[in-house]
């Protein structure tokens, strides 16, 4: 027999004594890396980060996680230090949301005129400031699971964990921002959105990194030429990540099965118009420019074909670019185009009083029929930090927020469900509190259905309006609801309750949608029954899973 290469375990060889080539690739990988210094390891976990976001929508590049956490897992085997692996993971979610989240650049390119000279360091500093400040979390998690960092298998399954429990930390830690969370890679599919009805997107960024970090088993099997590997557990290694990707499959088997019993249902006589109107971002903001943008919301709503079919009509956020209070004339103008006997839902600015000094501003969505009464408002809870207002603004009173106007907003008192004549039970979002899983309904007084109203022209040509976008059918996925949404440019569109798209507009484009509304579920989705709890157990599932395999050596 052919003497055995120190980095290959005897396991490796083939029957007639050879050595197949990728078991040596992955003996070479091992060398290589116990090579690299701790800068190189950095700025290969910041590279690694930045592959990852390849996933995220609309690009879906799922295949690229395998490489992205197997890296970093083998990364973090060569970090001893919690410390060093900290930084690790910074690097690492540096480059994830660098590569996620650079549309923020177009919100202040939307309003260039604003930072003069200064947009390159404004684009920059927000961007990479943004990025800094979210890796905190991935960083978090890699060095509490390098604490905890068991042999072989087990330490996929703490990387998994921790990864989770982070990302469940990003949507709730100074107001939270769990955007582009892991699970999102799945919105391709409708079937694999499904296991969201049960555990949240979280349950599907924890099977997801489980099953893209577990290759890195393959390089304990295959060894280092240093003896310092796990010893060689070749058919185990296989074995592990067989059973990962089997969880895959089996939650796509699940998720096909629950679409295949799903009943289509809608609201017998409602049909709503969403109006897309499609304006720059920086016109609603300019006064001289005010009157076009309502007279192209009035025309689009009235002239455009299929109206008389049409009993409520829904348009963005801060579409009306007066207050309806303080500015009677257009409220009428506002209430001719609303539908016979129906309503138009429109996204406005409020203030605080109907004359004189105003002393607060709500981002809102005010109801008004065709007599121009006032038949209910919302006002937004969830507001974007340094878009709406400025966090510490009294301690940092140099700074202004980047969208016009040099009020700070004020937030609404949280989630609500708004009783309109004509409709069910509606739970209102604006803009981005659709990304936040868990905190969409009164749970108290439950809605029927989901609208979310948004201005996406700030994200520009982008991925950001594809993942804003994904956000609201995870959330229909979850609660078991309908989400209608309305954008000022693209996506408006109508998801059904098992995050199905039925219509949708394009991105960049003028628009008028008129759809049918989704009845909701029967029966809440256990995520909508128990929140979060489900997916508390599933951790301790997988705590107990690795305790169990930390005995591998």
């Amino acid at each position: 027999m052919a003497e055995q290469p120190a980095s290959v375990p005897a396991t490796a060889l083939r029957a007639d004594g050879t050595v197949p080539a990728w078991p040596r690739s992955l003996g070479r990988l091992a060398a290589w890396l116990d090579r690299q210094s701790r800068w190189r390891m950095r700025g290969l976990a910041l590279l690694l980060g930045a592959l990852a976001a390849g996933a995220l929508p609309p690009v879906y590049a799922v295949p690229v996680l395998a490489v992205s956490f197997s890296g970093l897992v083998l990364l973090v085997d060569r970090t001893p230090r919690p410390l060093a692996a900290v930084a690790l993971g910074w690097c690492f979610g540096f480059g994830y949301f660098v590569a996620g989240i650079y549309w923020v650049a177009n919100a202040l390119l939307s309003v260039a005129s604003t930072f003069g000279w200064l947009l390159p360091f404004a684009i920059v500093g927000a961007v990479g400031g943004l990025s800094a400040l979210l890796a905190a979390f991935p960083a978090g998690a890699v060095g509490l699971a390098r604490v905890l960092w068991p042999a072989g298998p087990a330490r996929i399954l703490a990387l998994a964990l921790c990864w989770t429990v982070f990302e469940w930390l990003r949507g709730w830690v100074l107001t939270g921002f769990p955007w582009n969370l892991v699970g999102y890679s799945w919105a391709f599919s409708d079937a694999m959105n499904q296991f969201a009805a049960l555990t949240g997107i979280w349950g599907l960024s924890l099977v997801t990194v489980i099953a893209a970090a577990m290759p890195a088993v393959l390089v304990d099997w295959a060894g280092r030429a240093s003896g310092a590997a796990a010893p060689s557990r070749g058919p185990a290694a296989l074995g592990c990540i067989a059973v990962s990707l089997a969880l895959l499959v089996a939650i796509w088997i699940g998720g096909s099965v629950r679409l295949a019993g799903a009943h289509d249902s809608t609201v017998a006589g409602v049909r709503l118009r969403l109006v897309q109107a499609n304006v720059d971002p920086g016109e609603k903001g300019s006064g001289d420019r005010g009157a076009d943008v309502l007279r192209r919301h009035l025309s689009l709503t009235r002239e455009t074909p299929g109206y008389d079919k049409v009993t409520d009509v829904i348009w963005s956020e801060t579409a009306e670019p007066y207050p309806l209070e303080r500015f009677p004339d257009v409220r009428m103008a506002v209430a001719a185009v609303a539908p016979e006997n129906g309503l138009l839902i429109t996204g406005v600015l409020r203030t605080d009083s109907a004359s004189g000094p105003v002393n607060e501003v709500w981002n809102s969505m005010a109801v008004v029929d065709r007599t121009g009464r006032m038949l209910g408002s919302y006002d937004k809870f969830h507001l974007v930090p340094f878009g709406e207002y400025v966090p510490l603004h009294q301690a940092l009173p140099f700074i202004s927020k980047f969208t016009p106007g040099i009020m700070d907003l004020s937030a609404g008192p949280g989630p609500r469900t708004l009783r309109l004549p004509g409709l069910p039970p509606v739970g209102p979002l604006i803009c981005y509190e659709a990304i936040f899983p868990g905190q969409v309904v009164d749970s108290g007084d439950r809605p029927q259905w989901l609208l979310n109203i948004t201005n996406d022209g700030w994200y520009g040509v982008s991925a950001g309006p594809y993942q804003h976008f994904v956000s609201a059918r995870l959330r229909a996925v979850e609660e078991g609801l309908a989400v209608v949404r309305a954008a000022n440019t693209g996506i408006s569109g109508s998801i059904d309750p098992y995050g199905r798209v039925l219509a949708q507009t394009r991105l960049g484009e003028t628009a008028v949608l008129d759809v049918d509304l989704p009845q909701p579920l029967a029966e809440l989705t256990p995520y909508a029954r128990w929140g979060d709890h489900v997916m508390a157990v599933l951790l301790a599932i997988v705590a107990l899973g690795t305790l169990a395999l930390r005995r591998w050596n």
